[in-house]
């Protein structure tokens, strides 16, 4: 495939990495120097990760020139439905994750089976901690919301997630979500439900960024010749 970068961060240049090990070829990086001007004649496919101000104007642009998309970047959902429509109307192709890691997904597999179990035992109160480099422009993190909305999926007890600066103990109503910044931290997320007698966590940590690129890779490759809106989620189920 000719992939078309659009954000060429760290992670992109990771991306870029396992894209060429692969066999494919980048035909296109776009930076925060071409980000007003550049052109995707050329390309088959793009891989975005800019971030969630300019995230729907890429998508869009790509959709536009008919060129398929691979979304990485979060913070942009609101726009979702908008988008998504875009995508059917102009017959195109659209993939998009709050995370591409393979590790993640069974994160999130394993925390549904934990708020199954955790259903019947009231006395147990869930929060989430994430922890992402200081470069991270969205809290909380895509991640954390998507393990938020699995928990909330089984649990009686909450009905909607918040994020919060240090967890309130008086607002049991409520999934907390604590997001913090430090460092060069490439991603970690903390399930923990506690009670007046224990505490149980659950944690997925990223050592580094080639989960996340490699899994866009496959998102790539899985997209082509498809039309429609897919998620990792239908990644995954075609291994």
């Amino acid at each position: 495939m000719k992939i078309a970068l659009i954000g060429y961060g760290k992670l992109g240049k990771v991306i870029e990495q396992i894209a060429i090990t692969r066999g494919h070829e980048i035909t296109l990086k776009v930076t925060k120097a071409n980000a007003e001007s550049y052109q995707l004649s050329g390309c088959e496919i793009a891989i975005e990760s800019t971030g969630p101000v300019s995230a729907s104007k890429n998508i869009t642009k790509c959709l536009d020139a008919g060129l398929p998309i691979v979304v990485g970047s979060t913070g942009w959902y609101d726009d979702f439905e908008m988008i998504k429509a875009e995508t059917n109307s102009k017959n195109g192709a659209l993939l998009y994750a709050t995370n591409f890691s393979v590790g993640v997904h069974i994160f999130w597999e394993a925390n549904k089976m934990l708020a199954q179990l955790m259903k019947i035992q009231p006395d147990y109160r869930v929060s989430l901690t994430e922890i992402h480099h200081t470069a991270k422009k969205d809290a909380p993190s895509g991640t954390a919301i998507t393990t938020a909305e699995v928990i909330l999926e089984q649990l009686q007890t909450q009905k909607h997630w918040k994020l919060v600066n240090e967890f309130e103990n008086k607002d049991v109503t409520s999934l907390q979500v604590k997001a913090i910044r430090e460092g060069d931290v490439n991603g970690t997320h903390i399930v923990t439900y506690e009670s007046k007698v224990d505490k149980i966590e659950l944690k997925h940590e990223a050592f580094n960024r080639s989960g996340f690129a490699l899994g866009a890779v496959l998102a790539a490759e899985f997209l082509q010749n498809k039309k429609g809106v897919y998620s990792m989620r239908d990644v995954i189920g075609s291994f």
